[in-house]
């Protein structure tokens, strides 16, 4: 009898996950509190290293038709508009990692996931209500009042997990002092060519600002970063204004704030930062993507290592099949160095994205012009030892 795999929600990890357990024969639950499928109106990048599993689950080519290909990483400076470094990206980024560097809007790579589902694996309006470990299975019951039981339950339900807490109790993250903004713009209500194809990050005093292209540039996604003493909520849906986003980057380049004034809903969020959990899993459980190792955004890897982590579990579920929890701590056990690395280093380019000393941003900004002279396809502002990394090629038995 195949294995039942209980996930707990439906976002871009839990959805990658019951695609490639399902690919390799097993039984899956996806209990999803929302009562329908849908994601945030955001961007995200896919990098070489989470294309790689795109790829295995047969959505590159669904991808690569509603995402956009940047020419380029470039970083601007805040006040001048000048350009401070350039790391070519298309045509390069396929022959350096074997596969592309994509921007995609949320919902459109939520979608492909999803499709790849028969409708009967997906619970909607399903919220976990209480989670109980019963010698050879896990059983959850739900605010519908259904009841499911499983051989195995992974909480892919993100940072405010369910599963987490069942696991490890309640937590405290740390307040970093930045407040978060995201946007969207039609590209067709800005002048031709305002925007660059490339993946922008406008570097400051105190803050930066992200901009690029989604589906196929019909679009231009913002994430704006600025540090702050006001306290805001985590969640991703508390709602702010245009005008409170152009004034909090008032004196940054005209350019940069003609693009920002152009916003549809604007939406703010606090950035709270947790230290890597010393451990993801117990007897029949464990966590994947934020529910795991919940990581701020300066690496643009949330998503990336959520579908690394939903190949790898994959992979360990299907070559232990008769022992589910030897299979859960090996996948812990392959995971969990990488994705600390990765939360750890998110946090320090935060710091280096937001010098505060003319100096300092003058030494920064130096170092990635001479490590682009010296190698135009890895400045520093590269994370080169993760995009390289394929999870699809790791030998697993």
């Amino acid at each position: 009898m195949s294995a039942r795999i209980i996930i707990v929600g439906g976002g871009i990890g839990g959805l990658a996950l019951a695609g490639l357990l399902l690919g390799r024969g097993m039984q899956v639950q996806v209990c999803e509190q929302a009562a329908r499928l849908g994601e945030i109106g955001a961007g995200i990048q896919l990098s070489p290293n989470a294309m790689k599993v795109v790829r295995a689950l047969g959505l590159e080519a669904g991808a690569r038709d509603c995402a956009f290909q940047p020419e380029a990483f470039v970083g601007w400076d805040w006040k001048s508009g000048k350009a401070l470094y350039r790391t070519p990206i298309k045509d390069l980024y396929e022959s350096l990692y074997g596969a592309p560097y994509l921007h995609i809007h949320r919902a459109d790579i939520h979608g492909l996931l999803a499709g790849v589902l028969p409708p009967e694996v997906l619970n909607l309006g399903a919220r976990v209500e209480a989670i109980e470990e019963a010698g050879d299975e896990v059983r959850v019951r739900l605010s519908d009042g259904r009841r499911l039981a499983g051989d195995v339950l992974i909480g892919a339900d993100g940072i405010h997990s369910v599963v987490r807490r069942h696991l490890f109790g309640d937590e405290a993250p740390r307040f970093t002092g930045n407040m978060c903004w995201r946007a969207m713009v039609d590209t067709a209500d800005l002048p031709p060519g305002w925007v660059p194809p490339v993946a922008s990050n406008w570097l400051g005093p105190h803050g930066h600002v992200v901009q690029y292209y989604v589906r196929g540039g019909r679009a231009v996604n913002i994430v704006a970063v600025l540090e702050t003493r006001q306290w805001t909520s985590e969640s991703w849906t508390t709602p702010s204004s245009v005008e409170e986003l152009a004034a909090a980057f008032s004196g940054w380049h005209p350019r940069l704030r003609s693009v920002l004034e152009r916003s549809g809903e604007v939406f703010r969020w606090g950035l709270f930062d947790r230290d890597p959990l010393a451990q993801w899993s117990r007897g029949r459980i464990s966590l994947l993507g934020d529910a795991a190792h919940p990581m701020l955004p300066f690496l643009a890897q949330g998503a990336g290592q959520a579908i690394e982590d939903a190949y790898a579990l994959a992979a360990w579920l299907a070559a232990r099949p008769r022992d589910p929890i030897a299979a859960l701590r090996a996948y812990e056990q392959e995971r969990q160095g990488r994705t600390a690395r990765v939360q750890l280093g998110a946090r320090a380019r935060g710091k280096t994205v937001h010098l505060a000393s003319p100096l300092a941003r003058w030494r920064r900004n130096l170092r990635f012009k001479l490590q682009g002279l010296r190698n135009p396809a890895a400045t520093s502002h590269q994370a080169e030892w993760i995009y390289a990394h394929d999870v699809t090629r790791i030998p697993r038995e």
